[in-house]
């Protein structure tokens, strides 16, 4: 039911979901960790301890860093310290110069950044930071669960806190939701508990116009990041490949063609460190995008009316927000997965389609795409992406059609929320081991 305390709850979970971003969110939640910390210690550190969880560190491994022309933590958290500014969230780095790089390389040079593997940890997003002055005072900084969730307490408290929040979640959970997760049971982030497919596309289609509209920010945002990415070299610059003549011969000059090219251009970009912000979705930048230029794209190349192609921005990011409450911050499952999930709804929707034709859309997709792995934010993100949206367009197009995975078929169930729960279950509990196989290979490769 739809209640007004229901829609504003909705709305604040959306504004908080929904931020913007420069970099990839991992190494910048680290880099956000050490400007609080460093806030806290009221001076440049001479030293920094990096506590983090296996999940981070994967996914900072071989990103880069922006306007640093560098990969992986180290520059990360050497800047978050020299210009940092926590109240920036995860724009901290936005005011860093070349100058500022090359402080934070002599930084570096000087040994002066440790980074462990916080095994006592089980939440799989977790930073902890200590800060150490040249007298030997320190100050911490600890978040956790999401990206810029700080935790005011000492790492053991933190962790067992943790534990206990985990805990009491997992006995609290729906009866067939396939276990709690800690964040879900968070006052601020409550509304998630509540979610299922029909509220998401309530909410959606019927809500007043004008409290939904600053979802257009995404699109503006998204779509100059993607065109931004088609003026330089990033990556391995595929967006740029689906737009050059063989591009466009191999897989042509359409819709389906552009959707592919605007994704996965904004995602070449920000995986190569370009200084270019986007619109994150739960904590991730190339979720944001993947739940944004699909629908932008198809709502400007079909004449979609403003007002429809609003609503399917909401019904896209919403759905992906839908999805991570139950799955987690962090996973061993390919996040586009989630976002693409919701680009297939906001494209069905400007298809024409109704409840159960986006419905339809979902269980197509997770049908499909579910076991792709996480193997850490790198360049080559652009690939997974562009996977996912152009299963996302396959999804809506054969819901449109009447066509549905059925409840027969591997993991899909009659019901839309249980195919969801299924998807999660998977992701956050079966996949572990591959999350720590996947982990284990990227950190003894030979060099």
């Amino acid at each position: 039911m739809l209640t007004e305390n229901t829609r504003q709850d909705i709305l604040a979970l959306v504004r908080r979901q929904v931020v913007p971003a420069i970099g990839c969110t991992e190494p910048i939640c680290v880099a956000l960790a050490t400007a609080r910390a460093t806030e806290r210690l009221g001076t440049l550190p001479t030293r920094i301890c990096a506590r983090l969880s296996a999940n981070i560190l994967k996914n900072a491994m071989g990103v880069g860093i922006p306007g640093t022309g560098m990969v992986g933590l180290p520059i990360a958290i050497a800047l978050g310290a020299i210009v940092g500014k926590s109240a920036y969230g995860l724009e901290v780095l936005r005011d860093a110069t070349p100058a500022d790089v090359e402080r934070g390389k002599n930084y570096i040079d000087e040994g002066r950044i440790d980074i462990t593997l916080a095994d006592d940890v089980e939440e799989k997003l977790y930073v902890d930071i200590i800060a150490t002055d040249a007298e030997g005072h320190t100050a911490q900084a600890t978040i956790a669960h999401e990206h810029t969730r700080f935790v005011d307490c000492d790492s053991h408290a933190a962790a067992q806190a943790l534990a206990d929040q985990s805990d009491l979640t997992t006995h609290d959970s729906d009866a067939g939701s396939g276990g709690g997760d800690a964040e879900q049971d968070l006052p601020h982030n409550g509304i998630g508990r509540q979610l299922n497919m029909q509220l998401v596309y309530d909410f959606a289609t019927t809500a007043p116009l004008e409290e939904i509209e600053f979802i257009n920010e995404a699109g503006r945002v998204n779509m100059e990041a993607s065109s931004l990415s088609l003026r330089g070299n990033y990556g391995h610059r595929l967006g740029k490949a689906l737009t050059r003549p063989m591009g466009r011969g191999i897989m042509g000059d359409n819709i389906f063609s552009h959707i592919l090219s605007a994704t996965s251009s904004a995602c070449d970009a920000r995986m190569a460190g370009a200084m270019i912000p986007v619109m994150s979705n739960s904590g991730s930048g190339n979720q944001g995008i993947c739940a944004t230029n699909p629908v932008m794209v198809f709502a400007r190349e079909n004449h979609n009316t403003p007002e429809e192609l609003t609503r399917a921005l909401m019904l896209s990011h919403l759905t992906a927000i839908y999805i991570k409450q139950h799955l987690g911050s962090l996973s061993a499952l390919c996040g586009c997965i989630v976002a693409s999930t919701g680009s297939a709804c906001g494209i069905t929707y400007l298809m024409g389609g109704d409840y159960e034709q986006i419905c339809a859309a979902v269980k197509n997709m997770i049908a499909n795409l579910t076991g792709m792995i996480c193997d850490g934010a790198k360049p080559s993100c652009a690939l997974k992406l562009t996977s996912g949206v152009s299963t996302a367009v396959l999804s809506a197009m054969l819901a449109m059609q009447g066509e549905c995975v059925s409840s027969v078929e591997g993991i899909i169930d009659d019901c839309v929320d249980h195919s969801i729960r299924n998807l999660a279950d998977i992701g956050k509990n079966a996949m572990n081991e591959t999350d720590k196989k996947v982990l284990d290979i990227m950190t003894h490769k030979s060099k």
